[in-house]
């Protein structure tokens, strides 16, 4: 089978990247709104018995599903050999139980309706709940933003003597602990409750931070209410400094605002949602992770293991 890498309207760049990575060229691929906003798209170049890889973020707005629906649908009934659904940001992944009465569960329904759209395997990264996996009966790949990262921190020598990794709640436990320990740094904990959507309220900090500096991380920011909220705690504890890591720079209502008048040195954060020029600011940097999708993507595309990239 022939590869070949098409990508919706949600993060070209991070497409093009891919591509450059692999020195091919990106797939010719028409997408098209009528005047009352339904999505139209077509594959302008054949891929019958192909396999395809369709690289789409489903960041807001909810259209960014849509599509990849409608573009997986296309390349079933345009006779693919092989459809992967490649989604560097998976959305509504917070909404993966029934906490609630009355209430659904998000993450699972979208995961069903990319694979009855025609996905034949998934790639994502850092998933928000990483039991996602396990919603459907096909392949999923799960990529983890911790290679760039490391390699980035080590570049720009940003690690310190006296760095403490902290988690800003515990689901994010097992991410920092991971990053702690192959620094063989400290971890600190801060227990958060919610109290409503997209709101926190910070209980207690597990751990020393006094004269430390302190690396946050997560693997997603929305409002970074409980970014803001962990770095005003994380200094009123005794750190010299706060610097924030984390994968998905979902980035709405305030946020850009409150990370600009926060205690945060330093944000760094993934290309995996294309961030608009007027979100850009001098505490931000991006470091793609276009190599490992384009690593993951040839690997699975010659069927080899993808082991390789969990370091």
């Amino acid at each position: 089978m022939k590869l070949k890498i098409f990508s919706g309207s949600s993060n070209l760049p991070l497409a093009k990247k891919i591509c450059d990575s692999l020195n091919m060229e990106l797939g010719n691929l028409t997408l098209k709104k009528f005047s009352d906003g339904e999505i139209w798209c077509k594959y302008e170049e054949s891929i019958r018995g192909d396999d395809v890889f369709i690289v789409q973020s489903t960041n807001s707005p909810a259209e960014n599903y849509l599509e990849l629906l409608l573009l997986l649908d296309a390349a079933k009934r345009a006779s693919a050999g092989r459809i992967t659904a490649v989604i560097p940001y998976y959305g509504y992944a917070r909404q993966d139980r029934k906490d609630q009465p009355r209430v659904p569960i998000s993450a699972r329904l979208f995961m069903d309706l990319i694979v009855k759209a025609g996905a034949q395997r998934l790639i994502s990264m850092d998933l928000h709940s990483t039991q996602i996996q396990g919603y459907v009966d096909v392949p999923f790949d799960h990529l983890y933003s911790r290679p760039t990262f490391l390699n980035f921190i080590k570049d720009k020598d940003l690690l310190k003597e006296n760095t403490v990794v902290v988690a800003p709640d515990m689901g994010s436990v097992p991410r920092a602990r991971s990053y702690a320990s192959f620094w063989n740094k400290k971890l600190a904990i801060i227990d958060k409750r919610r109290i409503a959507h997209n709101k926190s309220e910070i209980m207690h900090l597990i751990g020393n931070v006094k004269g430390k500096s302190a690396l946050l991380l997560d693997d997603m920011v929305d409002t970074a209410g409980t970014l803001c909220t962990a770095s005003e705690k994380l200094i009123d504890m005794g750190a010299i400094e706060v610097n924030a890591l984390f994968t998905h720079p979902v980035l709405s209502g305030d946020a850009i605002n409150r990370i600009k008048e926060s205690k945060i040195s330093n944000v760094i954060t993934t290309d995996t949602i294309k961030v608009p020029e007027n979100k850009k600011f001098n505490k931000l940097e991006i470091v793609s992770v276009s190599g490992i999708f384009a690593e993951a993507i040839n690997r699975t595309h010659n069927n080899e293991s993808i082991s390789k990239l969990f370091f």
